[in-house]
């Protein structure tokens, strides 16, 4: 960063570029194997999925489908609060209070694995009925891969993700894989959508991690296929979307030297190995009588706590503070997305830390 600040701390992504936005975009692409060459930079979660529902749509438009304009989503998906991100959101905290503002989505049922194991054809079902009745009209799917996060963690296995690629092919609709929280590695895989060995969605949203925690970056990868819809003279046709800080140069620096890292240090092999870490000292855990659901996808583990009583998240996150963690639960789920920096000693302080908590604060 400092080296770049030397260098170029900014210019507007518009009508010139800058080395480092081109290299994170090149390095980007060679980790899809070049089946997501083109990106589109943003500075926050939110604009980077507002990115993705606008060029899907304006994409079918350049190809005479402008009626191709509604979305699905997922019960209970979670994907930002600006206008366009809440459309396609079903946490009601989050979006009730707009719901006059907002377009209307249409909610396919989450594969929530904690719903038993029919629930994946149950979702699946759902969704091929949703897009069965609307498909001519349907420009998007928006998932979350692997785990829905807002959604209190949960999770659902790769094979339904091969399943929605295969709809979405079926029935002609775009998939937008919306990877803000569980993408660069968090999931196991640099994209999540990988373990779906299935090829690629039609759009991928990338945030959070990707700056390695240091300055604001977004970005969305999609296809060759659509960059082409907008390849024309014609103003009308181009995709008019911009930010004033969109691949801000610091953080595409910033951004570069994570993937470096990635690249040097094998990450996701070491996290693979911190991952069998966590389980092991969670283990305890599935004989704990006050807890159900211990789960562990990547670098995130998640568990339910029974009998919650009331304000437990206030209260697990207060009594957790005075233990030195940071831990912020959704409803009754308790969840860790710890950085990529354990060892055995810190998995067993995290595990005797959240025990003493949650004797703190559960029932019995």
């Amino acid at each position: 960063i400092k080296r770049q600040l030397d260098t170029l701390p900014h210019v507007m992504l518009a009508g010139c570029t800058h080395q480092p936005a081109v290299g994170l975009a090149e390095k980007l692409s060679a980790l899809t194997g070049g089946n997501l060459g083109h990106t589109f930079f943003a500075s926050h979660g939110a604009s980077a999925v507002e990115i993705a529902l606008k060029m899907s749509f304006h994409s079918w438009r350049n190809l005479g489908l402008a009626n191709k304009k509604e979305f699905v989503c997922l019960r209970h998906g979670y994907h930002g609060e600006t206008i366009g991100a809440l459309a396609v959101t079903d946490v009601a905290v989050f979006r009730d209070a707009y719901d006059p503002l907002l377009m209307r989505a249409h909610v396919a049922l989450s594969p929530d694995s904690r719903l038993g194991p029919a629930q994946e054809a149950t979702a699946l079902a759902d969704l091929r009925r949703v897009l069965t009745e609307r498909h001519g009209l349907v420009a998007a799917v928006i998932i979350e891969p692997l785990v829905q996060c807002a959604a209190g963690m949960a999770m659902h296995e790769p094979s339904y993700l091969r399943a929605v690629r295969a709809l979405c092919d079926e029935f002609d609709v775009h998939l937008i894989a919306d990877e803000i929280a569980v993408g660069c590695g968090r999931s196991g895989t640099f994209f999540a959508f990988e373990q779906g060995a299935c090829g690629w969605p039609d759009f991928v949203t990338l945030s959070k991690g990707i700056s390695g925690g240091t300055l604001p970056l977004s970005l969305v990868l999609t296809t060759e296929k659509i960059f082409q819809s907008f390849w024309s003279d014609e103003v009308g046709r181009g995709f008019l979307h911009s930010h004033s800080y969109t691949g801000n140069a610091l953080a595409c620096a910033a951004a570069n030297a994570v993937l470096d890292r990635f690249a040097q240090t094998d990450v996701l092999a070491q996290n693979r190995a911190q991952a069998r870490l966590l389980a092991d000292a969670f283990e305890p855990l599935k004989n704990d009588p006050r807890v159900e659901h211990l789960r562990l996808r990547g670098m995130i583990l998640a568990f339910d706590v029974k009998a919650p009583g009331e304000r437990f998240a206030e209260r697990f996150h207060l009594a957790a503070r005075e233990r030195e963690l940071l831990i912020r639960p959704i409803g009754r789920t308790v969840y860790l997305m710890p950085p990529y920096l354990i060892d055995a000693a810190t998995a067993s302080f995290l595990f005797d830390a959240v025990m003493a908590t949650l004797n703190d604060v559960a029932a019995c």
